[in-house]
């Protein structure tokens, strides 16, 4: 019986480790901003080596917010204030339309101009709610008065 209890621990001991060489192996890759495109006040970067958590997501952009905003003159508030960015994952690079779903950029000649819509984070401001940040997968939030993160529930 003892030796089935061994068994059981080392195999989750190994799938625990090779979870954490994931994470870590992850960690290292910086993320590559691929392309940006932009239509008036909605903005859409494509990115590979995204972080995969809430925290991770939120952080990166507030690391980041800055160069991008230098770089990419993003975000492009509306004359109102709104505005929307969304990173969607890359994955196989631009494909023609012909898929159901595909989103398609107007800003490039096709007939490959679109990627499938894999959204996996978005800002997203106004006046009335200020910023929320959206991890597709996750949840959505925003600063409190207090400066502190909180999960919010969108209807």
């Amino acid at each position: 019986m003892k030796t089935i209890y061994k068994k059981i621990i080392l195999v989750l001991l190994f799938s625990i480790s090779l979870l954490l060489t994931y994470f870590f192996w992850r960690s290292l890759h910086p993320v590559d901003i691929i392309a940006v495109h932009q239509d008036d006040d909605y903005s859409s970067f494509l990115v590979r080596n995204f972080p995969i958590t809430d925290r991770g997501q939120i952080n990166w952009w507030l690391k980041n917010k800055d160069m991008l905003k230098r770089r990419y003159g993003i975000p492009k508030p509306s004359s109102y204030g709104n505005f929307t960015i969304i990173f969607w994952d890359f994955g196989d690079g631009y494909k023609e339309e012909g898929k159901y779903d595909r989103l398609c950029f107007n800003d490039m000649k096709g007939p490959v101009n679109c990627i499938e819509k894999d959204a996996i984070f978005s800002v997203d401001n106004s006046p009335n709610l200020g910023t929320v940040f959206t991890v597709y997968d996750g949840g959505d939030y925003r600063f409190d008065k207090n400066g502190k993160l909180i999960e919010i529930h969108i209807e």
